[in-house]
C-alpha cells in the first residue's frame, strides 16, 4: 500500500498565499512532485499525518496555528519527527534563522524566493523525482 505517486515524491505545501501557492505547485508538479497544499497550520499538522509526506514546506506567518507550532509538533510526533520540514519566510532576520533550527526545521528560505531556488532546495534534501531521473 504505497501512498506516494507513482512517479515521485509528495510534498506538503503550507502556505496561505495563493499566488504563492499556485507558483511553487506548479512548479514542484511540473518537474514529477506530488503537491498537497495546506493554507493553514492545523490542516497542515493534519495532512502531514495522514499523508506522510517525503517533505514539507512550512511558510511560518499562516493562520490557526503559526508554523513555528506546527513544526514543533511535527517534530515530537514519531510519526513525522524524520520530516525534512524546509522554512519559507519573510522573517529573514539572522535571530529568525536560529530560531528555525531551534524550532527543528531543516533548512530556511527566506522570502521572497524564486522559484528555482525552492525546486533546488527540495532536491537538495529529497532528490530529484524519478520523473525527471528518467527523462
Amino acid at each position: 500500500m504505497e501512498p506516494f505517486a507513482k512517479n515521485g515524491q509528495r510534498i506538503l505545501l503550507v502556505e496561505d498565499n495563493e499566488d504563492n501557492r499556485i507558483i511553487y505547485s506548479t512548479v514542484l508538479r511540473h518537474v514529477g512532485y506530488d503537491v498537497v497544499e495546506a493554507q493553514d497550520g492545523v490542516s497542515a499538522v493534519a495532512l502531514a499525518r495522514s499523508e506522510h509526506p517525503d517533505l514539507i514546506l512550512m511558510d511560518i506567518s499562516i493562520p490557526e496555528l503559526d508554523g513555528w507550532e506546527a513544526t514543533k509538533i511535527l517534530r515530537h510526533d514519531p510519526s513525522t519527527k524524520d520530516i525534512p520540514i524546509i522554512a519559507l519566510t519573510a522573517h529573514a532576520l539572522a535571530d529568525d534563522r536560529e530560531k528555525a533550527a531551534q524550532f527543528g526545521f531543516s533548512s530556511y528560505l527566506a522570502k521572497p524566493v524564486e522559484p528555482r531556488l525552492v525546486l533546488a532546495e527540495v532536491r537538495r534534501w529529497i532528490g530529484p523525482t524519478d520523473a525527471a531521473a528518467s527523462s
